[in-house]
């Protein structure tokens, strides 16, 4: 059985999943802020609710009223919203395990960046995850988080420093991803422990004929603001590992950390437009400019001559370096791949980047990229692009014998002297 191809499979059908929970989720999220802030509260309404407003969608007129605390009586049936953020969170957790724990050795753990066993790398994850909710909800709490400008501001400085302290430990790519998923986790954890909670107590005073406490709900907001400011940045940070040059430069935490001033200028228009029907324009001016400033920031030269020289060779990647075939599929890459998958691609008129940031000029890079070549070039013909330069069958046979061989072990026999 070709585990390599199940396992690919395996992320596709869990990223699949990931994103489909993510739209359903971010959709009511942006609806409801968008209904809360554009309720009209111009009279006085006969069932006691704070504000009304009329919408038409799928040739159907609705009317949505809100209660400021809850109704007189609670209804018989109840729309909650929550198994959008669970499932968010648990699918993208499962794409962390798939992915960066799973291949920890090659997406996870950079040597040049820091040198340390997988295990360590893993618990370092995990425990970010959960310090982040656990720092951000003592905060909220206290009496630094009553002033919520002030809490927006400590939390930022937050985000920038945690933005430092992952492009210190893990890889260029799993730094931008662990600061979404710290976010995420946030987001996730807001939904999970204050704001359903909260419903829920609220409901429990209704069934129970009491009046329930109004900060309750003022809570409950707090955090769904949050949310609603952060959103846009996670799925900038989970869309980064597919592109290099926002991971793969020495400013990365700087990207990052200015992606989130994005997230706030584009929520501020909407959010405002929503509330007052007001475009306030120059937020995308703000934006540009600082979407500019990323831009210029991911041209920073990558890594130095000198680094690149002394990268480290993984086990994972020791392995199929000495598996046999590997010189054969070394020349087979270098005349096959290289002109693209190399520092100086922008020289050679092709692509202004190496695609994805994977870089096949040496023997040792060959050997790392071992699981993409594998599938890229062996048992897909993805690559080469529309197969330009005809990279033979029997070279991609080749190609997949020496991966299977590395994957059981195999040495290739000592040459003798």
């Amino acid at each position: 059985m070709d585990y390599a191809i199940l396992e690919d499979w395996l992320q596709f059908a869990v990223r699949w999943f990931h994103v489909v929970a993510g739209i359903a989720w971010i959709g009511s999220s942006f609806y409801f802020i968008a209904l809360d802030l554009g309720l009209r509260r111009d009279r006085p309404l006969a069932s006691g609710a704070d504000g009304e407003e009329w919408q038409v969608h799928g040739g159907g007129f609705y009317h949505v009223e809100k209660y400021m605390v809850a109704p007189d009586a609670l209804p018989e049936h109840l729309t909650w919203f929550k198994w959008e953020a669970y499932t968010t969170w648990l699918t993208g957790f499962l794409m962390m395990v798939l992915v960066y724990y799973m291949g920890a050795n090659i997406y996870l753990v950079d040597p040049n960046v820091l040198a340390m066993p997988t295990w360590v790398a893993i618990c370092i994850s995990l425990g970010s995850l959960i310090f982040g909710w656990i720092a951000y909800d003592l905060i909220c709490k206290s009496r630094f988080g009553d002033d919520n400008t002030r809490l927006m501001i400590g939390l930022y400085v937050i985000l920038v420093a945690m933005a430092w302290g992952y492009a210190h430990v893990f890889s260029g790519r799993a730094a931008l991803l662990h600061l979404g998923a710290f976010t995420a986790t946030i987001m996730s954890a807001n939904v999970f422990m204050i704001i359903i909670p909260n419903q829920k107590i609220v409901v429990a005073d209704l069934r129970a004929g009491r009046t329930p406490d109004a900060k309750y709900g003022r809570i409950a907001k707090q955090r769904s603001t949050h949310n609603n400011y952060l959103t846009l940045p996670v799925l900038f940070l989970m869309l980064s590992n597919h592109y290099p040059l926002a991971f793969a430069t020495k400013y990365n935490w700087v990207i990052a950390s200015l992606v989130f001033l994005m997230g706030v200028t584009i929520r501020h228009f909407f959010n405002t437009y929503h509330k007052t029907k007001r475009k306030l324009w120059w937020t995308w001016a703000v934006t540009a400019l600082i979407f500019g400033v990323i831009i210029w920031l991911s041209m920073a030269p990558l890594r130095s001559e000198e680094v690149t020289k002394t990268a480290q060779l993984s086990p994972a990647a020791l392995r199929f370096a000495q598996a046999p075939g590997f010189r054969d599929v070394t020349d087979i890459v270098t005349g096959n791949c290289s002109m693209c998958h190399a520092r100086s691609a922008a020289q050679n008129g092709i692509v202004a980047h190496a695609p994805k940031d994977v870089l096949l000029e040496t023997p040792a890079e060959i050997a790392q990229e071992a699981k993409r070549i594998y599938i890229q070039a062996g048992v897909t013909h993805a690559m080469p692009p529309g197969n330009y330069n005809y990279m033979s069958p029997a070279d991609r046979a080749r190609i997949m014998a020496w991966f299977r061989a590395g994957e059981a072990g195999i040495r290739a026999p000592k040459q003798g002297g």
